[in-house]
């Protein structure tokens, strides 16, 4: 570890912080089982903005528009600002962390070591993006409110889908192996999007899984 003297107030200090050594890995990512996307539509962030301008006025009893359902499945993607569809770069290294706990790293450090290249940003709210390849389709799905009432969503799903991802480490911190071997444990074990293995509220549907290409 290098170390040199700089005089501070009239003191001589170590400086023994060395420099980040950041290195990138590149992988293709190839869906094992259908990946969905959900995201929070712009046109309901609009709804809840006009209802904050309204203030008590929202509560008068309004008439029920007509549901626009080719418009909901529009509004559940990740659009980027160039018009292609992406998968939020933060769900990628969100699951690379969440994988950390299979094989007992700290998380902590992770979150500190582990970066995913954007190739773009959503068009709506800036979230970084990786480009998805493959053709989506209109599914519709029977789910349950948090008050327990039934409704209906609709979500595009990609059947086959594959995407390549770019990877900043920390080099201090993980081997390129180590790294290799995280994304094949989210691509296995957390997966991706709705229904993934790690979905935070129920067991997944065993969506968004994937293998290394």
């Amino acid at each position: 570890m290098e170390k040199a003297a700089k005089k501070v107030t009239g003191l001589d200090v170590q400086v023994s912080i060395k420099p980040p050594k950041i290195e990138t890995a590149k992988f293709r990512i190839i869906g094992t089982s259908p990946y969905v996307q959900a995201r929070f539509s712009a046109k309901a962030m609009q709804a809840m903005h006009q209802k904050h301008e309204a203030g008590s006025t929202a509560n008068k009893k309004k008439n029920r528009e007509a549901r626009d359902f080719d418009d909901d499945y529009k509004q559940a993607m990740h659009i980027a600002t160039d018009g292609w569809i992406g998968i939020p770069a933060g769900a990628i290294r969100a699951a690379m962390i969440s994988a950390c706990r299979l094989v007992g790293f700290k998380m902590t450090l992770a979150k500190l070591s582990i970066f995913v290249q954007a190739d773009g940003y959503d068009k709506v709210d800036g979230v970084p993006l990786i480009r998805i390849e493959g053709k989506p389709e209109k599914i519709e799905m029977a789910v349950r409110n948090q008050t327990g009432v039934v409704d209906l969503r609709v979500r595009p799903m990609w059947r086959d889908w594959e995407a390549v991802v770019k990877i900043n480490f920390d080099a201090d911190q993980f081997l390129l192996a180590d790294v290799t071997n995280l994304m094949a444990r989210v691509g296995m074990q957390v997966g991706l999007g709705e229904g993934r293995p790690d979905s935070r509220e129920s067991c997944g549907l065993g969506w968004g899984t994937f293998k290394l290409g």
